[in-house]
């Protein structure tokens, strides 16, 4: 059995392997915008192209999209593995990008102002699902809005998925799949989580 400090540096492994692999695809898709379309996630064209339920999740349309993304990853992957430990922390995180896909397909596809041709693209749904799972575990946790702005941490994950709601062009769909993936998750992990050494 691995003790704690190699776990934990296993951990910090997977998670930057995650930021490593959307960075890289991020100056790909910069230097070939077409990339982001066979890659991104199109409703109209899935049932050609089914990987990109699972591609979608590492593309990004501006630093300012991975930027944002990568440093919650970061701060909810950390602490999640530190939780719940590698194997969860990843399987939360992937079936919770790839619920919040499902739940775009399905919106875009039957809904009566959907758009078929709409390309989803990011990691934010499987983001939302760890931050979901950690405002069940943790929900009085202290966050910092815009590293200022003291929060209990599940005020920070509903108030963000409600804000970004709002915004034109995002995916509430994708966030509200991975979130409610998330919550379900919170509560299956609450016997099994890892105790903390203080």
């Amino acid at each position: 059995m691995l003790s704690d400090e190699r776990r934990r540096g296993f951990n910090l492994s997977a998670l930057w392997f995650l930021v490593a692999v959307n960075v890289i695809l991020f100056v790909f898709t910069s230097l070939e915008p077409d990339l982001t379309v066979r890659l991104g996630l199109q409703p109209a064209s899935f049932t050609s192209e089914p990987w990109t339920i699972l591609t979608s999740l590492f593309i990004h349309a501006n630093f300012a999209h991975i930027f944002g993304n990568m440093i919650t990853l970061y701060f909810f992957g950390t602490y999640l593995s530190t939780l719940v430990g590698e194997r969860y922390f990843l399987i939360t995180y992937f079936i919770g990008g790839l619920l919040g896909n499902a739940f775009l397909l399905i919106y875009e596809l039957y809904a009566p102002w959907g758009n078929p041709y709409v390309i989803g693209i990011g990691a934010s749904g499987a983001i939302f699902a760890l931050g979901g799972a950690l405002a069940v575990l943790r929900p009085m946790a202290r966050v910092y809005l815009f590293f200022v702005i003291p929060l209990p941490l599940w005020v920070g994950v509903i108030g963000g998925f409600l804000i970004m709601s709002l915004i034109p062009n995002v995916s509430w769909q994708a966030h509200l799949g991975g979130l409610v993936l998330g919550l379900i998750a919170g509560y299956f992990f609450r016997e099994r989580q890892r105790p903390l050494r203080l």
